[in-house]
């Protein structure tokens, strides 16, 4: 079947989530691999934050105690420290420019209920057709639901459709629906525009 529409994930896929400044970070504090991660994710508070029932200051206020527990000690809010070294992944960014508009573009991201205010803020939201928060539609991947969800809003069968995620999970929930998808991880050096090209979808032409 044709593809008509590529869904992008936010963070990972749009910005690059910087795990080397994570890592860095880990080190200096004597904390130990995925700390930061874990602290700040790994919770039931941003579970419910994802979803639109959660409070995002005390999410964040809770990740950071976890995070003093984990560590043994008083710590600055490295969490915040890691958030700010996060950027736009400029490659990615250039490739949905070049496609569109032959395809359809939109963002499925589990994030809170800021995102597509940050997108605006920075510009973003331009260069997608749809841009779906789990916190605004009370769903989150791996949802089957949240994937036909994204598909629906862009007027399109799932199988018309590619997801790209930095995370397996996200991935194979989106094939369980008929997507064709694309695991993308920055860290290791991925170019999207292969893993497309692997698909039939033009990389971004040679300036």
């Amino acid at each position: 079947m044709t593809i008509r529409a590529l869904i992008f994930d936010f963070g990972g896929v749009i910005t690059n989530m910087r795990w080397d400044v994570a890592r860095d970070l880990e080190k200096k504090h004597d904390l130990e691999h995925n700390t930061l991660l874990k602290t700040l994710y790994d919770a039931d508070d941003w579970r419910a934050v994802e979803l639109g029932t959660g409070n995002i200051e005390e999410w964040r206020e809770s990740a950071h105690r976890r995070l003093e527990k984990a560590a043994g000690k008083s710590l600055p809010y490295l969490h915040e420290e890691w958030r700010n070294s996060w950027g736009l992944i400029e490659e990615n960014i250039a490739l949905i420019k070049s496609v569109r508009p032959q395809y359809k573009t939109s963002i499925l991201s589990n994030a809170d209920v800021t995102l597509e205010q940050r997108m605006a803020e920075a510009k973003l939201d331009r260069l997608f057709d749809d841009i779906i928060s789990s916190a605004v539609v009370n769903l989150a991947k791996p949802d089957e639901r949240i994937y036909r969800l994204a598909a629906e809003r862009l007027g399109l069968p799932p199988e018309e459709c590619v997801f790209i995620d930095d995370l397996d999970r996200n991935v194979d929930a989106a094939r369980a629906v008929g997507m064709s998808s694309i695991h993308f991880r920055v860290h290791e050096g991925d170019k999207l525009t292969d893993q497309l090209a692997e698909l039939g979808i033009p990389e971004v032409p040679a300036k």
